[in-house]
């Protein structure tokens, strides 16, 4: 009788990726013509597989997750970053045969089946954790972590890209730097935000004065460019937190009568598809959000598959585009 290792020699792959192939592993990233081999040569060598030694974890589950998204549903149109989450969790789940239920603005609709995961997408209060974990143990932070938590996350290290771009700015001998950025919640600083100011101030290019903060919207991005091109002196580079919010910033500068990347330059960050369409077109660094809403489907349902109590902490690459907003 043919084994795992049989179809796995035919096909020049290894043993692992054969049974991860076979047993449709949704977190296994492999091309389609290698899944169409391996399912092929399994055929031919009459592989089959014995139910009898399968436990009830093994056996297929049906799923009812909860994406509760931690800000209303109007941000989806103001950054496309948020919608971009959704579409991949969405795709994921339809991809999987998976029953969703969307709930915006931390508000938890009544839902008559039961619930086998839960996707919590951005920052969440206490009061809205505490009713799920009554719900299901199996959740997963996306578009956010948190150090020695015991659920599974899906987020970008944005300190990581902070730096990049300070440090980028600083092998172009800018001596000044600014930033324009948004919050998630009230009064409080943005991951970006506090990095880049840190590793700013250590490194002699940044100053508190320079630090503006308002909302993730590019009406927000205009407000605050207005206000700090009205001072006598500014930055002339600046890290805008998100592509929404520099799109606002563009036009300031545009009105103000600079030139781009001579006169002022900036960076942004998500590398929505309106990014190279802009005037100039932005640098942003990309985040692959979709991928994130993606993955954190993934953990779940692999979660409950294979009963693993550990939680993961996953970190989406990024990469920075240089375009026409800098030099």
């Amino acid at each position: 009788m043919a084994t795992l290792k049989d179809i796995a020699t035919e096909a020049g792959v290894s043993l692992a990726t054969v049974s991860r192939v076979l047993n449709d592993d949704p977190t296994l990233s492999v091309k389609e013509e290698t899944k169409r081999r391996i399912f092929e040569i399994a055929e031919k060598l009459e592989y089959k597989t014995s139910s009898s030694k399968k436990s009830p974890l093994a056996k297929k589950q049906n799923h009812h997750f909860i994406a509760v998204y931690n800000y209303k549903q109007e941000a989806e149109v103001n950054d496309p970053y948020y919608l971009s989450i959704r579409h991949g969790i969405e795709t994921q789940c339809e991809k999987l045969g998976i029953e969703l239920t969307n709930c915006y603005n931390s508000e938890i609709s009544t839902v008559s089946n039961k619930i086998t995961g839960v996707l919590l997408v951005g920052r969440s209060q206490t009061a809205t954790l505490e009713k799920i974990e009554k719900m299901t143990d199996n959740i997963c932070y996306v578009d956010f972590s948190e150090a020695n938590s015991e659920f599974d996350s899906v987020d970008i290290d944005l300190a990581r890209i902070s730096k990049e771009i300070t440090d980028f700015f600083i092998a172009q001998e800018y001596q000044r730097i600014g930033f324009i950025g948004g919050q998630d919640e009230p009064n409080t600083a943005d991951i970006r935000e506090v990095a880049f100011a840190e590793y700013g101030q250590l490194k002699g290019v940044v100053s508190l004065d320079d630090v503006y903060r308002g909302e993730f919207t590019s009406s927000s991005g205009y407000t605050l460019a207005k206000e700090m091109l009205a001072k006598p002196d500014y930055p002339r580079a600046l890290f805008i937190a998100s592509d929404s919010i520099a799109i606002g910033v563009l036009r300031a500068i545009h009105e103000h009568g600079l030139n781009i990347p001579d006169d002022i330059a900036l960076i942004s960050v998500n590398d929505i598809p309106t990014a190279k369409f802009t005037f100039p077109s932005l640098s942003t660094v990309r985040i692959h959000s979709e991928m994130m809403g993606i993955q954190g489907v993934n953990l779940l349902v692999e979660k409950v598959r294979d009963g693993r109590a550990l939680p993961l902490q996953v970190y989406v690459p990024s990469k920075l585009k240089l375009r026409d907003t800098t030099k």
